[in-house]
């Protein structure tokens, strides 16, 4: 069974599922890795959901705020072993409800060409693609989003 926790970003759970992301996105990213791992900081991020199956720690997302009205996903995760399985949708839905419960009019992410699978994944949950915002703005392997929590 599926469970969803609400926490912050010094959660063990969470850190340990951040070491394992960062690992498979200095394998995606390759040698720009260097250029993204700058704008993915978790110090401090107040908006955290960890994923645990069976009482694993599986997945995890966090956002942060961004503008007025928007918040900025951040930290999308699923142990390989875990996917397809819904836990990045249900991770993703509960951060877009706890925005909702915050006020928020919309979410924005960033992700990269080299993540096919995250591209599905805003995709099939109404994402639309926006012009590449603040650091990404002229980065060619990077695709943002933003969705409209009025939809949800």
């Amino acid at each position: 069974m599926l469970s969803l926790l609400r926490t912050n970003s010094s959660h063990p759970d969470f850190l340990q599922l951040v070491q394992n992301l960062d690992q498979d996105l200095a394998i995606r990213n390759g040698e720009d890795n260097a250029f993204y791992a700058q704008f993915n900081k978790v110090d401090a991020i107040p908006c955290v959901v960890v994923a645990f199956l069976e009482g694993k720690p599986v997945g995890c997302g966090a956002m942060k705020s961004f503008s007025p009205g928007k918040m900025e996903i951040k930290r999308m995760f699923t142990l390989e072993a875990c996917r397809e399985k819904g836990v990045a949708s249900a991770i993703l839905k509960e951060l877009e409800q706890w925005a909702k419960e915050l006020g928020m009019q919309s979410c924005v992410l960033e992700t990269g060409i080299q993540q096919p699978e995250a591209i599905g994944l805003y995709q099939k949950q109404q994402y639309q693609r926006i012009p590449n915002y603040g650091p990404y703005a002229m980065v060619e392997d990077s695709l943002c989003f933003e969705k409209q929590l009025a939809e949800i």
